[in-house]
Formats: C-alpha cells, structure tokens, sequence
C-alpha cells in the first residue's frame, strides 16, 4: 500500500520512529486486527489502533450500553446510551480516522462462529470480561495459527500477555493461555466487575499497554511479549513481568493435545 501525502501527515510520528517507519506504517495500515469486547478494555485498544491506521478493524460485541458503563468505555457517549456498542464505537472511531475499514459484529464470540471470524483477521485483541470467552477465544487462535493479545482486569489489578504458540521454534518460547492457566476456575469463585468492581482509568492503562503490543506484533518493532506474562498492580503502582514457559503437557499445544477442535466450547 502506498503512503498518500495526507497520511504521510496523520501519521508522521509513527514515520519518524526507526523502528517504525514508513514500512512499518504501511504494515499496520495493512493490518487485520479483531477486537473482542468494546467494553473496558476494548474501547482504548480501539481508539489507539484506529489512531494509528489500522486498515481493517472487527469489532464483536453483543451487548448495549448501559449509563454504568461509562465510567471505563471511554468509545461510548452519554447520548448513546441504549445503544449497540459495536454501532456507537463504529462511530467513534469514524471521527477519528475514516480512513480505517470496519467489520462490526453485533454478537457473541461463540464456537459456532469463531473459526469462520478468526479467517478474517492477522491478530486477535481478547477484551472479554470472563473465563468462559478468554479459553474460547485462545483455543479458536491457536487452532486457526492467529496470534492473540489478551488482557485481564478487576478492582486494582490486571494481566497482559500475547500468545503464539502456533509458531514452534528454538528460539523462543511460545506458550498458549492454557500453558499458565489449563482451565478454567469454578464460575462462583471468580466474582465479574459487575459484582468486584474496577477502576476505569486502569483500563486505560491497561488498554493501551495491549493496544501497543498488537503494533509491536504487527510491525515487529521491539520483543514481542510472547513468553511472558505482565502483571499489574494498581493501588502499588506496581508492574511484573514474569517468563512463562510452554507446557508440554498442554491439552492444546502441548506434545499429546487432547483438544484438537471447539467441540468442548459448543
């Protein structure tokens, strides 16, 4: 794709990072990113890649705003309340760039449909606010070979990581989300932000922490989080960055998988 003069401008900021530059540009204006949730997370992560020239952005959210909503969804307005997210984040997103390609999907990331999604998109952003979405979501990319950043919130504290477990290869380290966490905990021990609550302005950070490392992904710029997982406290301010190792034993990755497809999620 070739850079017009405008562009050139919008972007100049970018253009004048060495590890970014034109060609790095012209890469995320290729790119194909699909965000998960337009809710707390997912509204900085679409706002940053919009920013930034994303030429193609999915948006899947089944869910309408609601006015307690904005206090963290930062894409949504008061006015839009009622409204579906993907339809108000869509016109957001038009103010900041309509130079971006938008596919909005009014509905939930399921088995049925993710397989068929995912063919569609480079790099998956999870903004999912449950276990049941974030397997799920992690299980269709691996099976698909769709690199995956995901990210997690409640109260004060957070968790960021990128998954690739689909590229195996000596020289570093790729596991998938089921490598640190196998499977899901039992619905009634892990409370939702509706019932714990959560800090809007973390998911911000947070947000535009994922929001950068799809860019990173996508241009190749800087270490790629892939074997590492961050995790963030809020209230100590407060930032870890732990090595995390594939899990031979994996039931995806691993040497012997025993989930081979999405049937466990139908």
């Amino acid at each position: 794709m070739k850079i017009s003069d405008l562009q050139i401008e919008r972007y100049a900021r970018h253009i004048l990072l060495p590890e970014i530059g034109g060609d790095g540009q012209t890469k995320i204006m290729d790119g194909r990113v699909l965000v998960i949730g337009a809710g707390g997370l997912g509204s900085p992560v679409l706002l940053y890649l919009a920013a930034a020239g994303v030429g193609t952005i999915g948006i899947i959210d089944d869910d309408k705003i609601e006015l307690s909503n904005l206090q963290r969804q930062i894409i949504h307005t008061t006015p839009r309340v009622g409204k579906p997210k993907v339809e108000s984040a869509r016109d957001t997103i038009k103010t900041i760039n309509p130079d971006v390609k938008l596919q909005i999907h009014e509905e939930r990331f399921t088995a049925d449909n993710a397989l068929k999604l995912l063919k569609h998109y480079d790099i998956v952003a999870d903004g999912s606010d449950n276990f049941e979405t974030r397997f799920l979501v992690n299980d269709a990319c691996y099976l698909t070979e769709t690199t995956l950043v995901s990210a997690a919130i409640l109260r004060f504290d957070a968790q960021l990581g990128t998954y690739k477990a689909h590229l195996k290869n000596g020289q570093q380290d790729h596991p998938c989300y089921r490598c640190i966490f196998p499977e899901a905990p039992p619905a009634d021990t892990t409370p939702s932000c509706a019932e714990a609550g959560v800090l809007g302005a973390l998911c911000g950070v947070v947000g535009s922490l994922q929001a950068t490392e799809i860019l990173k992904e996508i241009t190749g710029a800087g270490i790629s989080m892939s074997g590492s997982l961050l995790i963030i406290d809020g209230l100590g301010c407060e930032f870890r960055k732990i090595k995390i190792n594939s899990d031979p034993d994996c039931p995806l990755c691993g040497v012997q998988p025993k989930i081979t497809n999405l049937s466990l999620h139908a």
